[in-house]
């Protein structure tokens, strides 16, 4: 293959990553809805801590251990602002401002 083909394979694959990060962030969104009408804590470090084992145990490289946990926890950091914007106040402005919508 040459540079044209490896790039768009590469667009495929953003196309593809895109939607799945869009699906993981509705989840965190509706988990973020369970959390504030339960009173749980956005930061659960044992979730956390599961996530990296698992990916580290699927990792069959390139990416390092490291890299691949780096790239995870850019997410979950994502994800854990998804939620905070979830369970901020009504009328605050940051619940106006998410990248969900307004409605959601």
């Amino acid at each position: 293959m040459d540079i044209a083909d490896w790039r768009k394979q590469i667009d495929e694959l953003d196309r593809k990553l895109v939607q799945l990060i869009n699906q993981r962030a509705e989840c965190a969104h509706e988990i973020g809805k369970l959390k504030r009408n339960s009173a749980m804590p956005i930061y659960e470090p044992d979730r956390e801590k599961t996530i990296f084992e698992s990916i580290a145990r699927q990792n069959k490289g390139p990416l390092s251990q490291v890299q691949l946990r780096q790239v995870f926890e850019r997410l979950i950091d994502v994800m854990r602002q998804i939620q905070r914007d979830e369970m901020a106040p009504e009328d605050s402005p940051e619940s106006k401002d998410t990248a969900l919508g307004p409605n959601d």
